[in-house]
């Protein structure tokens, strides 16, 4: 007997109708999650994925230009210091977090090459218009650093009425990940538990309904014997894991309330500045309450969704300024400064805020990554030769992050380093070592794909 027939069999003999609905689509998700690493707990890894390619030019520092002809040809990691450096006007709100920098250049993600977006191939390093191949990095580092909940997803899209974004996260073969695109849907699903009205109330009734099918579990397991009893087990874990999640959160309920963002101003007015706004601050109080050890925050993306920014003086989407057309008093370039500025004084409002709670001997930063890069790689139309990243912070001193600008080899040179490289990197920092990720890139079959980036492992 199959291990699905089973549990149907025991579900049906032990007679709890409404458990068996409610446990058929969470046991699977949570068994994977029933045994944390707890050396990993502390450590905390945050995506922010904004749509619209990133220029490489913007991830360079002062003195610093692209060689003559645009394309760099280097054979070996060139390196220099951010210290006596200024970094260039898109990412200048990041100035204060300079010293726990590392811009990464010549990365490249030829794999996932579409016309726009590489959807689940950006955080995949997959092929872009395959659907979810395969879980992403986000999702993979989520149960490698598992917390109440092993993964946040949050994010803007175009349309206001678009509440989940499937294009860009992936829990595995098939399983596209919802990215929540509603602010106050976020908050009520993270903080109901101490939100009062319906919130909570919907919270209660979750947990009392738990508490009301624990016996009826447990008798199941026990008319189970041998084998069938031993893969119930899993099961029986993973239920009293969701049990255990309600408990938590309701443990921290005080600290939830005293986190819990502010958002009735950006609520009110939901232009898209607001309404990203406030999805960083519910991240930041996600990850200080400690509901969760890993965050992607999104921007747009996936296929061709590129959110206007009135507020910041481009009124049109950014289909327009990707194809060069300026706005008034904004040439196109000046449009994509503008909006990445915006992005990068969010990631360093969030990177301030970790900052500021301590933890151990030094701050939350202190053991935290904030990745930040584009769906589309280098480009409106990219290329994916390069794939621009910045990172801010060192995962406990697991990354060699600090003040850095680095050029890696160039696409097709022996020491050529790749998007998926950088995440296995991520992953053995995280305490969960692979050496591959994702599908390798046919056009570097000289090259060795396998293995992390040398170069930011401390």
């Amino acid at each position: 007997m199959t291990t699905d027939a089973t549990r149907r069999d025991v579900l049906k003999l032990a007679g709890y109708g409404s458990a068996a609905t409610l446990l058929t689509p969470v046991l699977g998700q949570l068994a994977a999650h029933a045994a944390g690493d707890k050396a990993a707990a502390r450590k905390r890894v945050v995506f922010v994925v904004q749509c619209n390619g990133f220029s490489p030019a913007h991830l360079m520092p002062s003195g610093v230009a692209r060689p003559k002809g645009g394309k760099f040809t280097n054979e070996k990691l060139e390196e220099v210091s951010l210290a006596d450096r200024t970094l260039h006007a898109a990412l200048e709100p990041l100035t204060p977090f300079k010293d726990r920098l590392a811009l990464l250049g010549g990365l490249s993600g030829r794999i996932a090459l579409s016309d726009h977006s590489a959807n689940h191939g950006a955080l995949g390093a997959y092929p872009a218009n395959k659907g979810p191949m395969a879980q992403t990095i986000d999702c993979a580092l989520g149960e490698a650093i598992p917390g109440i909940a092993p993964h946040v997803g949050l994010g803007l899209a175009e349309k206001p009425d678009e509440t989940l974004n499937y294009r860009l996260s992936a829990a595995g073969p098939g399983k596209a990940n919802p990215i929540q695109c509603s602010p106050g849907l976020a908050f009520k699903a993270l903080f109901g538990s101490v939100a009062g009205g319906t919130s909570r109330a919907a919270f209660d009734r979750r947990t009392n309904l738990l508490d009301f099918m624990a016996d009826d579990v447990r008798r199941a397991r026990d008319g189970l014997v041998g084998d069938e009893r031993q893969k119930f087990d899993q099961y029986l874990e993973a239920f009293e894991n969701l049990r255990d999640r309600q408990g938590k959160i309701d443990a921290i309920k005080d600290e939830l309330k005293a986190r819990a963002p502010r958002l009735d101003a950006q609520l009110a007015n939901p232009t898209e500045t607001n309404r990203l706004g406030a999805q960083f601050e519910i991240a930041a109080a996600a990850l200080i309450t400690g509901l969760t050890n890993v965050v992607t925050l999104t921007s747009g993306g996936g296929g061709q969704h590129f959110p206007p920014f009135p507020d910041l003086g481009v009124p049109i989407g950014g289909h327009h300024y990707g194809h060069g057309g300026g706005v008034p008093g904004k040439t196109a370039e000046e449009c994509f400064v503008a909006v990445r500025q915006y992005h990068c004084k969010l990631v360093a409002g969030l990177a301030a805020k970790l900052a500021a709670v301590k933890e151990g001997d030094g701050t939350m930063l202190d053991n935290t990554v904030i990745v930040y890069l584009s769906d589309s790689g280098d480009g409106h139309h990219p290329q994916l030769h390069e794939w621009p990243v910045v990172l801010i912070g060192d995962l406990g001193g697991k990354l060699q992050t600090r003040g850095r600008y680095l050029q890696f080899p160039a696409y097709g040179q022996k020491a050529h380093r790749t998007m998926a490289n950088l995440y296995c990197t991520l992953l053995h920092a995280a305490g969960k070592p692979r050496d591959t990720f994702g599908v390798a890139d046919p056009g570097l079959k000289d090259v060795d794909q396998k293995g992390v980036v040398a170069e930011l492992l401390a």
